[in-house]
């Protein structure tokens, strides 16, 4: 079994990364090195070199009391799901012409998963099936450049994903359209599982931006 190799700065990186988007920080706050050293006990290195990273991904910034955080904004979002849009739909493709059996039986739990968690109304693992069947067909279409892409851009709408699956309608309508681009990825058609994740993602998109961007500040 192969095993990864974590510092202490990605360890926080990640978790202040995932505090920032599932809004745990909100959006103006103040980070110092010294709060964020006590917060999480560990030494002010790994916090300035897990805040610079986090500057360079642009939801913090710097002020003169120290990094504030900005999030993702209405721009942000608009932006994310017009790239996803154009990306993820070449994703299917690929995983479709590219995977194998143990690859597809992967998806099929995830699938599963996700339809159990959608019949508990459980949001939260919804929200977790949910990115997992989609990091499973980046996994699939055979590309790190386009892992590498497409995960960081999903992560970013972590908040606003887990909204939007609190909704019943639209997380049985996302399950439905997990569900047929998994038969195009397990039948092998490319070209379906292209145009059915395009259209999930347009429809995505437009159900965060309809029940989520309006809770955003300006």
């Amino acid at each position: 079994m192969e095993h990864k190799m974590i510092s202490i700065a990605d360890q926080v990186f990640e978790e202040l990364e995932r505090d920032i988007l599932s809004g745990l920080y909100e959006r103006d706050e103040v980070l110092t090195e010294m709060k964020l050293s006590e917060q999480l006990h560990v030494s002010r290195t790994p916090i300035r070199e897990a805040l610079r990273r986090l500057e360079q991904e642009h939801i913090i910034e710097p002020t003169s009391k120290g990094m504030k955080v900005v999030g993702i904004t209405r721009d942000d979002i608009s932006d994310i799901c017009e790239i996803r849009l154009r990306l993820e739909g070449l994703a299917a493709r690929w995983a479709a012409e590219r995977a194998d059996e143990a690859g597809i039986r992967s998806l099929k739990e995830t699938l599963d998963l996700q339809e159990f968690y959608t019949q508990k109304q459980d949001p939260e693992c919804i929200k977790n099936a949910d990115s997992q069947f989609h990091q499973t067909i980046y996994a699939l279409c055979g590309s790190h450049s386009m892992q590498d892409t497409l995960n960081p851009l999903h992560r970013k709408l972590l908040k606003y994903r887990r909204v939007s699956v609190s909704a019943k309608s639209r997380a049985q309508k996302s399950l439905e359209e997990h569900r047929a681009i998994y038969e195009a990825i397990a039948a092998h058609d490319g070209e379906n599982a292209e145009k059915l994740t395009i259209a999930h993602v347009q429809n995505a998109r437009d159900n965060i931006l309809n029940r989520v961007i309006v809770s955003l500040s300006e």
